[in-house]
């Protein structure tokens, strides 16, 4: 167990088996939830479910209410901290065999696993599954993404440029797109301000935020790849879970992680939009690096050394990254 985790150890032999087949098959569900992290839970998070033998990728979709500490009465959150329960909806990567608790303890109990320490962070019980589950599927196309992409002669992925506030990634991802749309190349370049204009207008800068900002973004940029383009992403994207959320969304060699790597005293030193004044002044809380953390890539593609090194230099860095791994 991490520090990151409840110390009351959770026996994963001890959940529940396929003793009695379950009767239904669904992959929405709303379950109540019991949070043993000291990292809180945040909806759109990615996390893995084991039901009894079953593991499946899952997210919490929306988190209806808790229960208070003091009155049991539900309440409305954003997420949940150690020890709190709440009610929410969670969506599966796809569909499992299950009961709901009531019915079965056994089929329909499950945990909530972190993906990348690979604890567990919650216990849950299904209460029913969302009848979406039941009326949503998969329409069958005739045309693919290859197909898209030969049109187009090209090699669709996405670039994933990821960084402190002024780092310096728009200006990079600016100068690339030049040089692709020059070169004849089909592309798009989702702006972290830009999307905030108008798909993400309705987010702030809370942690909650943060996720759903970038859960959004990635299924943009799934589409765009999907059409057969080239994606130039432009995000702070903060949190590592969800630049991993991210790239699971893609081909093993669709994605392509930039860590534009600049001090943060470089940052502040440009500070073009006077963010890292307000936030040492207090009139800006959350600003990334400052009042809320950065977690830097740990196995980026490529690292780009943004604070000593030319945009145009830092460019040509990632084109020739490109020509490597013939995008281009």
């Amino acid at each position: 167990m991490t520090d990151d985790t409840y110390e009351q150890d959770v026996d994963v032999n001890r959940l529940p088996a396929a003793a009695a087949a379950p009767s239904r098959l669904a992959e929405q569900f709303a379950a109540h939830l019991t949070w043993m992290s000291k990292q809180p839970m945040l909806p759109g998070r990615s996390y893995l479910l084991q039901a009894g033998t079953v593991v499946v990728g899952a997210q919490i979709t929306a988190l209806k209410h808790k229960l208070s500490n003091t009155s049991s009465e539900q309440v409305a959150a954003t997420h949940l901290e150690l020890n709190e329960v709440g009610f929410c909806n969670i969506a599966l990567d796809h569909a499992i065999p299950f009961d709901s608790y009531a019915e079965s303890p056994d089929t329909g109990s499950f945990i909530l696993i972190d993906r990348i320490s690979k604890a567990p962070v919650a216990s849950g019980s299904i209460a029913f599954a969302l009848r979406r589950s039941e009326n949503i599927h998969w329409q069958g196309l005739k045309i693919s993404k290859d197909d898209r992409a030969a049109l187009k002669a090209q090699k669709p992925c996405v670039l994933w440029l990821t960084g402190l506030s002024a780092a310096g990634k728009s200006t990079i991802a600016d100068l690339v797109e030049q040089s692709l749309y020059h070169a004849g190349r089909h592309t798009i370049l989702l702006d972290g301000d830009n999307i905030r204009h108008g798909l993400n207008r309705d987010l702030g800068f809370t942690d909650e935020d943060r996720v759903e900002n970038i859960r959004r973004v990635a299924e943009v940029a799934k589409l765009m790849v999907e059409a057969g383009l080239i994606v130039i992403v432009s995000f702070i994207s903060p949190f590592r879970s969800e630049r991993r959320m991210a790239r699971g969304l893609f081909g093993a060699t669709e994605f392509i992680e930039i860590y534009v790597d600049t001090p943060i005293e470089v940052c502040e030193a440009r500070d073009p939009k006077g963010l890292y004044k307000l936030a040492r002044e207090g009139k800006l809380p959350n600003l990334t690096g400052i009042g809320s953390p950065y977690e830097p890539p740990e196995q980026a593609e490529l690292v780009l050394a943004a604070g000593t090194k030319p945009a145009q230099v830092l460019a040509d860095e990632v084109l020739a990254t490109l020509r490597r791994r013939d995008v281009i």
